[in-house]
């Protein structure tokens, strides 16, 4: 068996619960057409990318008064957040939670807007349980910006195969791989499951 890794890193969304900005649009634009119109005349994933270097709901509302045709809808993307995250991905937070009670420590490193964050821990309370977070909106930098991947390091004191990072953007897993980290691209908790015992985990 290998020695294990000391620390596993988790991204948050689409790995320990769903987020799925779909779900609200198909509801508040049923044709999908006009949906698909919308999002060609609004770049919800930019300012969204925005909301995650620091607070969603004053990116949402620069948008929107970016586009004043389509203000309420860009409006709902914060007043109607909850309504994209969540549940809990089915098998993640077992895992989070055997490794907690194994005496593994657990870091956050996710791309998240620092209002939004303090909703989903009050939702989930499993967010509230890591260690240490690293919270995109807090720091003002975004994966896979190396400065983000740096404070991981500095606040565990840890590096290189000392930790283990997974994630469901390749681009993220890549970034973390390129410093040393042990990786796993997420597709689901059974291949994550399997890759952190591959590792020597308690699990």
């Amino acid at each position: 068996m290998p020695t294990p890794p000391r620390a596993v890193v988790f991204d948050v969304g689409n790995v320990l619960i769903d987020w799925q900005p779909g779900r609200l649009y198909e509801r508040l634009v049923p044709d999908a057409d006009a949906r698909a119109a919308l999002f060609a005349r609004v770049d919800f994933g930019a300012f969204n990318l925005e909301g995650d270097r620091g607070d969603l709901a004053e990116a949402t509302a620069a948008a929107a008064a970016r586009h004043p045709e389509d203000a309420p809808l860009v409006r709902a993307w914060r007043e109607r957040w909850e309504e994209m995250f969540g549940p809990e991905m089915p098998g993640s937070p077992e895992i989070f939670l055997a490794l907690k009670a194994a005496g593994v420590p657990l870091a956050a490193l996710t791309n998240f807007a620092r209002d939004t964050w303090l909703v989903a821990q009050q939702r989930f309370p499993l967010l509230t349980g890591f260690d240490v977070e690293i919270v995109s909106g807090r720091e003002g930098v975004l994966k896979p910006e190396p400065e983000i991947y740096a404070l991981v390091e500095a606040r565990l004191a840890l590096s290189g195969a000392d930790l283990f990072f997974t994630d469901d953007k390749l681009a993220n897993v890549q970034a973390a791989a390129a410093r040393g980290w042990r990786v796993h691209h997420f597709q689901g908790a059974e291949g994550l499951a399997e890759a952190l015992r591959a590792e020597g985990l308690p699990l």
